[in-house]
């Protein structure tokens, strides 16, 4: 594998930034397990203007972010009703089982976007199987493409859950991906919720650390739940300063991202043996087609390129805020050295 080279595993893969690591060396921190730590202070109550809602809780992860408003809004023993392929199932290591004693009732979501009626279906009273308990939502949808829930959609689905008496947590990994996308604040994205986990160190580019944001009353319960799961920090400060700069410098580049990932899928879409839907090309994510995942995502390391393989027959592309100018085309040049390649050898 080259020494330089391409990394589009995820956006996840970002380092921070000359501005996140002075302000992680010059921190302001205490305590925050006794919310004495003000730089933490100052990124919750940050990302919760940013999101519309009252209240923040800084925690280490987006999965520790859902896993406690799961906790939080759901009584043991109930179902979530859930997009099918949504990371909370998906990517979470079955802790919604495992934490909060809850199951999932999965709803089709073609292309990341579930039906309202498919969710109203959903809901459950009977005798006979567990009580609906809450209403989760991914945007954007990770294992989809990246794709991006219409504010129709989001909004009809709340109004649902609402009528029925249901709390509505956004998994919003990339939500701020998502209102790029959009054209709109974050705020918007974030309005028919009740919750939000809302991710630093994706797109944004922080080495660490998600917001769950909620009314008062939701983060104080979230509080106890993050510290038995083990997410009390201490002088956290110095990760929570890095976050502040994301949110305030890093927001306005996702468009870049977008813009890099959809001139990648139109290169990829023109080569022999790939295949990509390209409307679902609506983020900073392509994923492609391309028989043997893992021939092909070993072919390509070798070439210099990380990707990641996902299932059997197709492999995903993440562009962020590392890439350098020209890496798409370098990509594209390897991506069809590979694919030449390898159809040569099927012939």
């Amino acid at each position: 594998m080259c020494a330089t080279a391409i990394d589009l595993r995820s956006d996840t893969v970002t380092r921070p930034t000359d501005a996140m690591r002075r302000a992680m060396a010059t921190a302001e921190v205490g305590d925050d397990v006794y919310a004495e730590d003000p730089t933490v202070a100052r990124l919750e109550a940050l990302v919760a203007e940013r999101a519309g809602f009252e209240a923040g809780l800084f925690v280490p992860s987006g999965t520790m972010g859902n896993q406690v408003a799961l906790a939080v809004h759901a009584q043991r023993g109930s179902e979530v009703i859930v997009p099918e392929a949504a990371h909370v199932y998906e990517y979470e290591l079955g802790a919604m089982a495992v934490i909060a004693g809850l199951v999932p009732r999965f709803v089709p979501a073609p292309g990341g976007v579930p039906r309202p009626d498919d969710v109203r279906a959903a809901v459950t009273r009977s005798i006979h199987v567990a009580p609906s308990g809450v209403v989760v939502l991914e945007n954007t949808h990770n294992r989809a493409g990246g794709t991006v829930v219409p504010l129709d959609v989001a909004r009809a689905i709340g109004d649902i859950a609402r009528a029925e008496g249901l709390p509505y947590h956004l998994d919003g990994a990339r939500a701020w991906n998502a209102a790029a996308a959009l054209g709109v604040p974050l705020a918007e994205v974030c309005a028919p919720f009740d919750s939000a986990s809302l991710c630093l160190s994706k797109g944004l580019g922080a080495p660490v650390g998600s917001v769950l944001v909620g009314s008062r009353a939701f983060v104080g319960r979230a509080h106890r739940y993050r510290k038995m799961l083990g997410g009390g920090m201490r002088q956290v400060g110095v990760l929570a300063a890095a976050g502040i700069v994301a949110v305030e410098t890093m927001v306005e580049r996702l468009t870049q991202d977008h813009a890099r990932a959809r001139r990648l899928a139109e290169g990829l879409a023109r080569l022999p043996g790939v295949t990509i839907d390209l409307a679902r090309v609506q983020t900073n994510m392509v994923y492609a087609h391309v028989g043997d995942a893992t021939v092909f995502s070993d072919a390509l390391r070798a070439d210099g390129v990380l990707v990641n393989a996902i299932g059997s027959a197709s492999v995903r592309f993440v562009t962020h805020a590392d890439l350098r100018e020209g890496d798409v085309e370098r990509a594209l040049a390897a991506v069809e050295r590979v694919a030449s390649a390898l159809a040569a050898v099927r012939a």
